[in-house]
């Protein structure tokens, strides 16, 4: 018989399985706790249930928690990048990225998480994009990608993540619904218990998906992966861009609207590739961009991915590009490449491990 996963269900969807199996609906929500508080790997290990609504459960479902089954630590930064294998068999990464002050101490620990197996987004850049679409993940698969590493930080540094960020393998709002869903659970008391504001997803800017987090009424980060000021230079890199549904002009009206509804700053992230979008006339176009809503602007130094001919912008020209956004009074950040002396990009562990069947976008 096949089993269901039991983390593809809700606080609610649990209490009703509780009632269902003749249980009283408390011990839906003890099974919540043991899932998502407790890290629970076996339903024996849940002492505080009735042995028959376990046997039950064990008959029925299965907990299916993800296997590392390779690590990569930079000897550089500290990041540490793990490749779990889940229920089907596919690959997907997760990082943790330190954050350190000035006493050494790790002020902030990141985790970067993954929402599908591959992409088919089919940016240019990108090693995930290379992989093309392979399968979405379930809300408990994210969840357990964060769960692990918080375990990971508190052997290592001695204290839980302090940020979630959905810049890993995959298009998060392609999986609208199940990455809700996990941040749900990221953020909930009985879960980790994460504030919003902790939280950021990336997106390439899908319009109409925006929106949807609009009316929504989400209260996490909004990070648009940007990566070209002009329609041109973005179809060039990003086929997203080639859809009027999709495009600079429909990401405007989204990006408007999202704030509108949401009062929420939006962040830009800007990879910034030497003399292709790094001149002074790019500059100046990511301005008016900014000026859609307020914002800011992350600009991210390339990361080399196999088979990929761009190359990091210069140090001079970088420069150059940050004195006019400085100069239009932008807020502007540099993130510099983490784990180099690992599979740095994004995707590229995965892509060593092996892929198989995929759906690129055109």
């Amino acid at each position: 018989m096949n089993k269901k996963n039991i983390k593809s269900l809700s606080l609610e969807q649990l209490e009703a399985l509780a009632l269902s199996l003749g249980e009283p609906r408390f011990r839906g929500r003890q099974l919540f706790q043991w899932l998502y508080a407790k890290g629970a790997t076996s339903f024996d290990a849940m002492s505080n249930l009735p042995a028959s609504f376990r046997n039950a459960l064990e008959a029925h479902f299965d907990l299916q928690a993800l296997e590392c089954i390779q690590t990569q630590v930079s000897a550089i930064d500290g990041t540490i990048k793990c490749l779990y294998r889940l229920h089907s068999g596919k690959a997907i990464e997760t990082v943790l990225i330190p954050g350190f002050d000035e006493d050494g101490d790790a002020a902030r620990l990141t985790v970067c998480v993954s929402s599908q197996v591959g992409c088919a987004m089919g940016c240019t850049f990108c090693a995930t994009g290379q992989m093309g679409f392979m399968q979405n993940l379930h809300a408990g698969e994210i969840y357990d990608q964060v769960w692990q590493m918080n375990q990971l930080a508190n052997e290592e540094y001695g204290r839980k993540i302090t940020n979630v960020v959905f810049m890993g393998m995959g298009e998060p709002l392609q999986n609208y619904e199940q990455v809700l869903q996990a941040i749900g659970l990221l953020t909930s008391p009985e879960g980790l218990g994460l504030a919003s504001r902790r939280i950021t997803l990336s997106t390439v800017g899908l319009a109409g998906r925006i929106m949807r987090l609009a009316d929504d009424g989400v209260k996490f980060n909004l990070a648009i992966s940007l990566h070209a000021p002009t329609s041109e230079k973005r179809s060039e890199i990003m086929p997203v861009n080639r859809s009027l549904k999709t495009d600079l002009k429909a990401l405007k009206e989204a990006v408007q609207y999202f704030y509108q509804r949401t009062k929420n700053r939006i962040t830009y992230e800007y990879c910034i590739f030497d003399h292709f979008n790094d001149n002074e006339e790019d500059a100046k176009a990511l301005v008016k961009i900014v000026r859609w809503a307020p914002s800011k602007v992350n600009l991210i130094m390339f990361n080399p991915v196999k088979g990929v001919h761009f190359e990091a912008s210069h140090e001079q020209r970088l420069n150059a590009f940050i004195r006019v956004l400085v100069a239009n009074k932008v807020t502007v950040t540099v993130r510099r490449s983490r784990g180099q002396d690992i599979d740095a990009a994004c995707g590229q562990l995965a892509i060593n491990a092996g892929k198989t069947e995929k759906t690129v976008a055109q």
